[in-house]
């Protein structure tokens, strides 16, 4: 094995003596290639940080080829590196597999390190995990955004990411684990203050028919004993109808609540559903969608939350959604491990047991 991953190492790098490959070097390339940086490579092989950068240098003298262009925060693997990386990567993982030390008959697994956000880990993914943690899984949790969390992970810091976007490159290993939809909702006062304004301004533009519907039977608009008591208070979108019946310019004066002063979600929400551009500031902003939901629940305005978290408000009939359009705007959650030899068995089992639980989230 080793001789393999020296070889083939040979192979690519061109007409380098096979003997000169230290597999030391071999194995410090592959942590700096999977973590991105030389501090993480150090971490993740209990080296110090001078002595990656030495490696890496007598490695790149050795074969005459750049491997990795340094940037102001961590390196980038030139193709050589990819290709390098593509070749040695299943040698090297299972030589450590095999030279790895077995745990002692009786021991416990180590804990795993899961990160992701906040709100999804804390309603959804712990709950779903409660069966292994009473089985005696450990678990540290940690939160935050996706791409610090990606860095980490890369550096060594965590087993297992739910990310929000695909990461990119090859040097970590995703797979779709759920899809969050996005809803945009409110509180009923606001909603029933959302319906007069609309009802007020029919009357005002279109004529006997928006009178007939303003002035008629309560059976005939929906009203609290009509048809349509325990629907939303602003008519639904109908099918095939890309911005709905509703129109976003009756959110002018109702506060915004949202995750952050850029309005990342919202305005992905209206780029989607009504094909413009939202152009407003934000009432409230909060780092956490469950704040988020409160205050929109407490009535101060309105937000666009994922359909989990709200789901239960929404049956119950304290949170309204103001139009369920037919195609709603849908954000992929990814499960992403670091590739390579993994010695804690208790992450596979989580990682096999959160990608079979998600598919009834």
């Amino acid at each position: 094995m080793p001789g393999e991953a020296a070889a083939v190492a040979a192979a690519i790098l061109g007409a380098v003596e096979t003997a000169s490959l230290d597999l030391n070097l071999l194995r410090t390339f592959l942590a700096v290639y999977r973590s991105g940086s030389f501090t993480g490579a150090a971490r993740l092989l209990g080296l110090s940080q001078p002595t990656v950068t030495t490696q890496m240098r007598a490695l790149e003298r050795q074969t005459g080829r750049e491997l990795f262009e340094r940037l102001p925060r961590g390196v980038t693997p030139t193709p050589v590196a990819d290709e390098l990386a593509a070749r040695v990567a299943a040698p090297l993982d299972e030589l450590a597999a095999v030279a790895g030390p077995a745990p002692a008959a009786g021991s416990r697994a180590e804990p795993v390190h899961l990160a992701g956000p906040a709100e999804l880990l804390c309603t959804t993914v712990l709950p779903a995990l409660a069966p292994l943690v009473a089985d005696g899984v450990r678990l540290r949790v940690s939160t935050g955004l996706t791409d610090p969390l990606l860095d980490e992970l890369r550096a060594g810091r965590h087993d297992l990411v739910i990310a929000t976007t695909r990461p990119r490159g090859r040097t970590l290993h995703a797979v779709p684990l759920t899809d969050e939809e996005f809803v945009l909702v409110t509180a009923p006062v606001w909603a029933d203050r959302l319906r007069d304004a609309r009802h007020a301004r029919d009357i005002g533009e279109g004529g006997t028919e928006a009178r007939d519907l303003g002035e008629g039977d309560p059976d005939d608009r929906g009203g609290p004993d009509g048809p349509e008591a325990g629907r939303s208070a602003v008519p639904e979108t109908p099918a095939g109808d890309p911005g709905g019946s509703f129109d976003p310019a009756l959110l002018h004066d109702v506060p915004l609540v949202t995750y952050a002063e850029d309005l990342p979600i919202a305005r992905r929400y209206w780029r989607h559903v009504f094909g413009r551009r939202l152009t407003r500031t934000a009432a409230v902003t909060v780092p956490d969608l469950r704040g988020v939901l409160a205050a929109v629940t407490a009535g101060a305005g309105f937000g666009v939350l994922p359909r989990y978290l709200c789901q239960d408000l929404l049956e119950s009939g304290v949170l309204v959604a103001l139009l369920e359009p037919e195609d709603p705007p849908i954000n992929t959650g990814f499960l992403v491990q670091r590739p390579g030899a993994c010695d804690n068995p208790d992450v596979t089992r989580v990682r096999t047991f959160l990608l079979r639980a998600a598919r009834d989230w």
